[in-house]
């Protein structure tokens, strides 16, 4: 990892007061976890963490824009382009959080902020098949196979699968700085990265 890049941050964006928004953050050669309480805001947590992680750009799993039907371009309420791609849920079933996500990156015009979604790195992986998303005993079996994606070291246990998720959008951010990530959708509609 070169010093132009040597800061990445990937967040698993999740309910605001469910305490379950993780970052992974990879600076200066050590990854970091850091977490949302349970019945505090997770956006007041990411605006308070992000300052002081300095952050330039993070790679988040949260819509970060509309259909282009609501800007009266289209006639697709539901689903942008890239979440027909990558058969995403509808930013509008996600409802609060897209508006969270929305509002967030626009309060932190500062900082780029760039859509990524980890399921398709749970694909691409195969980490289905050793049961990603089910128990907490089988994320050390899911990190075994997310490890040999990563140029720095990763703790064998992590709390839950928030955390997990967190690192697969940090995944999203090393294939950027390595120019090997995917885009889908449009620029006038909404981006998402992988």
């Amino acid at each position: 990892m070169n010093d132009k890049h040597k800061q990445l941050i990937g967040i698993d964006y999740g309910s605001n007061l469910a305490g379950t928004t993780v970052i992974a953050c990879y600076d200066n050669n050590t990854l970091s976890f850091y977490s949302s309480e349970k019945k505090k805001s997770a956006d007041t947590f990411l605006k308070e963490k992000l300052h002081e992680l300095k952050a330039k750009k993070v790679f988040i799993d949260a819509p970060l824009s509309l259909p282009l039907a609501y800007f009266d371009k289209g006639n697709d309420y539901f689903f942008r382009s890239c979440d027909k791609e990558l058969k995403c849920m509808s930013p509008m079933f996600l409802g609060g959080l897209t508006a969270r996500a929305m509002r967030l990156k626009n309060e932190l015009a500062d900082i780029e902020f760039i859509e990524t979604y980890p399921s398709f790195h749970a694909k691409r992986l195969s980490l289905k098949q050793l049961n990603y998303k089910k128990q907490k005993e089988h994320i050390p079996e899911v990190l075994t196979v997310i490890k040999k994606e990563f140029p720095f070291d990763i703790p064998e246990k992590l709390a839950s699968w928030h955390y997990v998720d967190a690192l697969l959008c940090l995944l999203t951010a090393v294939r950027y700085t390595k120019n090997e990530h995917q885009s889908f959708g449009t620029k006038e509609e909404g981006i998402i990265i992988v």
